[in-house]
């Protein structure tokens, strides 16, 4: 067990403001605070353990159940694998910060999986996608409840997927060490320059969390950042079933025996990567698929015989066996081919108003633009006013997608003042007018 000594944080309080006037004043406070009680921090330094065996994990887990919340992150290595390897594990409470090692002999995880399923507890991450994939992983389960800074700060207008780095500095004031960033993390044993920098990433979330937590609350958006993160604790968004491993190629045949081929091989690379741990690209690339969909190779010899091709006999013999059964499927099991869709004549300039006015909406309401639509979303919405998109439900409706019918149908327009953008009705229209219209539209 190695030491490391930190100073504790101090939590942010929740303040009634405007959003970005809010946002400074909370910080403020927080630092303020932070100054104030500079030589009580400087007398009381912390010891952060490097946890290398059960009993001290259980021990950990059992006195931060207690907590109402705790910030957590991981560092692993998936450039040699198809799963990523869990190298490290770090966990902070109001008093307590730790980093667990899971490579460690004899360690055993389970008090850690327990916590993470303990519903007394908010599980608080940044960018917590590939973490909580880690956890669903070994353990089959998501952790619940979560936090997620990086989708809470998108839903307050910090900017599209916000780096951990950006928060540290702008409501931390505090700077990350970068030098370890990649660094290897499953070499042993780890430096006191790594311990440092992982124990960064969970010590001044803190801070971040509960600076946004008030922000989330101060603005009634509490509910908005929940809805994001149904999607990040259901574990359909973490499944990764084969049969649709076809979906990551670029398929631009439409011969249906083609595709059908492809997708069977993208299938079949998934199930050895997945039982080999090895990267996709590492059975079998991309484009080297695709070229052997093509010539649809039926015996292991012709397969060897592409050109670029360099597999193991094993390998070449699933591919060649895969093409064989794909080529004896009649033809009413073949994919169906979607006909292509032409955008209307015209459509390409709405679509462009569409994105000035998502931007301007944006940055009005202070909302991440990713959170609220995409380019396939104008894209429907420019071509059919009941798209089945989100920008036309709930929140998003009333952030954009009002506006967005409103000024497709000429009851709102965009003009410059000065060098800004500004939205206005139109003379022949009226707030009255726009509203039945996305009534009876919604």
């Amino acid at each position: 067990m190695s030491t490391l000594a930190l100073a504790p944080r101090v939590s942010a309080p929740m303040l009634g403001r405007a959003p970005r006037a809010r946002s400074r004043a909370i910080a403020a406070t927080v630092f303020d605070a932070i100054a104030l009680n500079a030589t009580a921090l400087n007398d009381c330094q912390m010891t952060m353990t490097l946890l290398t065996t059960t009993a001290e994990v259980e021990a950990l887990c059992r006195e931060l159940a207690h907590e109402d919340y705790v910030t957590i992150d991981t560092e692993f290595m998936r450039d040699r694998t198809y799963w990523p390897k869990l190298c490290l594990v770090q966990i902070a409470g109001k008093e307590r910060f730790a980093a667990i090692d899971p490579q460690a002999d004899g360690i055993d995880l389970q008090p850690l999986f327990d916590l993470l399923a303990a519903p007394s507890v908010v599980k608080v991450f940044h960018a917590c996608r590939q973490d909580v994939e880690i956890f669903y992983n070994l353990t089959g389960a998501t952790p619940s409840p979560i936090f997620d800074t990086q989708l809470a700060a998108m839903v307050l207008g910090y900017g599209d997927e916000v780096g951990y780095d950006s928060l540290v500095t702008r409501i931390a004031k505090a700077r990350i060490d970068k030098s370890s960033r990649f660094t290897d993390w499953s070499h042993r044993p780890l430096s006191e320059q790594q311990l440092t920098y992982a124990l960064a990433d969970v010590t001044h979330l803190r801070v971040i969390y509960e600076t946004l937590k008030a922000e989330l609350e101060d603005a009634g958006r509490t509910d908005w950042a929940a809805e994001e993160l149904a999607d990040l604790t259901s574990a359909d968004t973490y499944e990764q079933p084969p049969e649709l491993a076809w979906r990551r190629l670029k398929i631009r045949s439409k011969d249906a025996r083609f595709i059908a081929i492809a997708q069977a091989l993208a299938a079949w690379r998934e199930r050895e990567a997945q039982n080999r741990d090895l990267p996709r690209n590492r059975i079998i690339r991309d484009d080297l698929l695709l070229e052997v969909a093509a010539n649809r190779p039926n015996t292991q010899e012709a397969v060897v015989k592409i050109r670029r091709i360099n597999i193991d006999k094993k390998s070449a013999a699933g591919i060649a066996q895969t093409i064989r059964e794909t080529l004896a499927l009649p033809k009413d099991q073949l994919p169906s081919v979607p006909k292509p869709q032409r955008s209307p004549r015209g459509i390409g300039p709405v679509v462009d108003l569409l994105k000035v006015l998502l931007k301007y909406q944006c940055e009005e309401h202070e909302v991440g633009q990713r959170l609220v639509a995409n380019s396939s979303d104008l894209e429907a919405i420019a071509a059919d006013d009941r798209a089945d998109v989100r920008a036309l439900r709930g929140w998003r409706f009333d952030v954009f997608g009002k506006a967005a019918l409103a000024l497709k149908h000429g009851e709102l327009g965009l003009a410059i003042a000065g060098e800004k953008i500004t939205v206005f009705p139109m003379d022949f229209a009226t707030d009255q007018d726009v509203e039945p219209r996305a009534a009876r539209l919604g």
